[in-house]
């Protein structure tokens, strides 16, 4: 497995740095109201196999719930595969700011997100996450 080392994160200050030309690759309307910036924010667990099914349910009504209500979340996608005797979760969820993700995870939004029972699921986890610019979609 290929080591991942950590880069210093990226602040966003300034978002009509995002639009270029007038044009928001986004949403391709110029200056939309989030002028063009979203974020994209990663986090991986792995549980056994034999729990995955339950971790599922469990994210369903915790980390899902929590993203999807927070405002400024533009979505959310939950994945996960089997490999072995594990399986692994990986989230995906969309922002439109800084602002939004520090009103989910709190004033450090390089840390992951834990729930009370996460401990009972999960056999291994990253303990942070990894954000990155959106700078073109369809």
């Amino acid at each position: 497995m290929p080591v991942r080392t950590r880069k210093t994160r990226r602040r966003f200050t300034d978002p009509d740095a995002f639009v270029t030309e007038g044009m928001s690759p986004l949403y391709g309307d110029g200056r939309s109201q989030h002028h063009g910036l979203m974020i994209v924010r990663t986090w991986r667990g792995w549980t056994r196999s034999g729990d995955a099914k339950a971790y599922e349910a469990y994210l369903l009504r915790t980390g899902f719930a929590g993203y999807t209500s927070t405002p400024g979340n533009r979505g959310a996608y939950f994945t996960r595969r089997d490999a072995g005797d594990r399986t692994e979760f990986f989230l995906i969820s969309l922002w439109e700011s800084w602002d939004a993700i520090r009103a989910f995870a709190g004033d450090d939004p390089g840390r992951a997100v834990f729930y009370p029972e996460d401990d009972a699921f999960l056999v291994d986890r990253e303990r942070t996450v990894d954000h990155y610019e959106v700078f073109a979609g369809a």
